[in-house]
């Protein structure tokens, strides 16, 4: 495959993460006008729904382009019809030049001529050899962790180990097997280890511990896009409120003693502060990290406290879920190139032409009438 290709792609990737991104703030303000902010559970199959329209609604777009719809309207063509009718005020030949900024760029990019775009090229190889080794050091250790606990309890492929080092309860899994990691310290209070697992196993209900290796391996690309990190960060966020709802709605834990597990183990993984510490790929029952786990506890205490059981009607989220997929995909439809002359191209390349003709003839023009020429008497 090409290399300007690839870099299309991967530029169209990017671009269709930040629509996501600021089409989820919309649905999120829209879900709270009418009363549903709380209903994470929903909101988060929503999330999830939107994220997997990432890969799969580049995919439709191209189905749609070659076999169904060929003459599809991208955003280009269309700024390019606009401009024809009088719509957009500026020269012919900057339009021109501001609708091929894209592919100026790509191809710059791939030849590798100007000194930015090898400046580029050198930071995003370095972002992108420390994000990979960050991963793999956090594979690593999740390894090393796994490895050195003790085993529990066994229920067909999950398994329930006792880890000496882990400072907070997680759940990963391999290809075949679940895991589910407890501090050693649990084992002398009941209570909290009770909640402590249901909470764990809830995480493999809501696939959570997917959705957080596919945002692992997805960091080393996108580590320089804040819409990335947006999307991890409501993941993150959605899918333990989602799953602090889920646990308290089975009707046999309180959500004080809850909070109060919540508490004890925030209190538990702060004994031992780190300054730099890997992210391995898991779901931990609690924030370990940084300063702000103290406001990020506050905050999922709060959503337990205003746990609601007005969910909406279904057919409220299959239509915000229908609208976002066929967005998703009219968005990577508008977001790809032009494939061919179009005669509203060929129409602004003619103006372009006749604009520059015309540039050229005045500079040539005499200025006076001693600059050349002669000045016919009366």
């Amino acid at each position: 495959m090409e290399a300007d290709v690839l870099l299309n792609a991967y530029i169209d990737l990017n671009l269709l993460l930040a629509v996501c991104a600021v089409m989820w703030l919309g649905l999120r303000w829209s879900l709270s006008r009418v009363g549903l902010g709380a209903a994470f559970t929903q909101q988060l199959r929503l999330l999830k729904a939107l994220s997997s329209m990432l890969f799969v609604g580049p995919i439709v777009a191209i189905v749609l382009t070659t076999w169904v719809w060929s003459n599809t309207p991208n955003i280009s063509d269309m700024l390019v019809t606009q401009f024809l009718h009088g719509s957009i005020q500026m020269s012919a030949s900057n339009f021109e030049t501001l609708i091929g900024a894209r592919d100026a760029i790509v191809r710059d990019a791939v030849s590798q001529q100007s000194i930015w775009s090898q400046l580029a090229f050198g930071l995003f190889a370095v972002g992108l050899v420390v994000a990979a080794a960050r991963v793999t050091l956090a594979a690593v250790r999740l390894k090393s962790i796994l490895k050195g606990a003790h085993p529990w309890k066994r229920s067909g492929n999950l398994h329930i180990l006792i880890s000496d080092v882990a400072r907070v309860a997680f759940s990963t899994r391999d290809l075949r097997n679940r895991y589910v990691i407890l501090p050693s310290h649990l084992l002398t209070s009941p209570r909290d280890l009770r909640l402590t697992v249901a909470h764990e196993i809830q995480h493999f209900r809501q696939r959570d511990i997917e959705f957080e290796f596919l945002q692992e391996a997805l960091h080393p690309l996108l580590f320089w896009n804040p819409a990335y990190y947006f999307w991890r960060n409501e993941m993150r966020r959605l899918r333990e409120y989602a799953c602090d709802q889920s646990v308290l709605k089975r009707g046999w834990i309180q959500a004080r003693a809850y909070c109060e597990c919540l508490i004890r183990a925030s209190q538990f993984a702060a004994q031992r502060p780190v300054l730099f510490e890997a992210r391995i790929p898991v779901v931990a029952m609690v924030e370990r990290r940084g300063r702000r786990s103290g406001l990020a506890l506050r905050k999922r205490i709060l959503s337990v406290a205003a746990l609601t059981d007005r969910n909406g009607p279904a057919i409220l989220w299959a239509t915000a879920a229908s609208f976002a997929m066929v967005s998703v995909v009219a968005s990577a439809i508008a977001i790809q190139r032009p494939a061919d002359w179009s005669h509203d191209r060929i129409m602004l390349s003619t103006v372009v032409n006749l604009e520059r003709l015309a540039n050229r003839n005045a500079t040539l023009l005499p200025q006076s009438p001693f600059q050349g020429g002669f000045v016919a008497a009366n």
